[in-house]
């Protein structure tokens, strides 16, 4: 499978409710660079990829494609709500073991 670059920014600027005139202005730059960018006809300068990550609140590489996760930026909240929150995405990751051992079993 090809990565298609212009995709995923097209993809985090939706997921955002953003326009492509907002990214514009946000980054300092014009609609249609945007647009060049979403379309793979113009291609980002290290310090717009590194505003396009912090603007979209993921990694350089998953923009790029060089990863498929997803990050959770934790800024602004407090050191008790960080420690729920590992709970539960250890919680969630027990669950989702789980269900998949669960799922073998049934396949037998």
């Amino acid at each position: 499978m090809i990565f298609d670059f212009g995709y995923r920014l097209r993809e985090l600027r939706e997921s955002k409710n953003l326009t492509q005139t907002q990214v514009a202005k946000r980054l300092n730059l014009s609609k249609t660079t945007i647009s060049g960018y979403e379309n793979n006809i113009k291609t980002p300068s290290l310090d717009v990829l590194v505003k396009l990550s912090i603007l979209y609140d993921v990694s350089s590489d998953y923009i790029l494609g060089l990863e498929n996760r997803k990050m959770l930026l934790l800024d602004g909240i407090t050191q008790n709500q960080v420690k729920i929150l590992e709970i539960l995405l250890r919680e969630f990751k027990e669950t989702d073991k789980n269900c998949k051992i669960y799922s073998r079993k049934k396949e037998y």
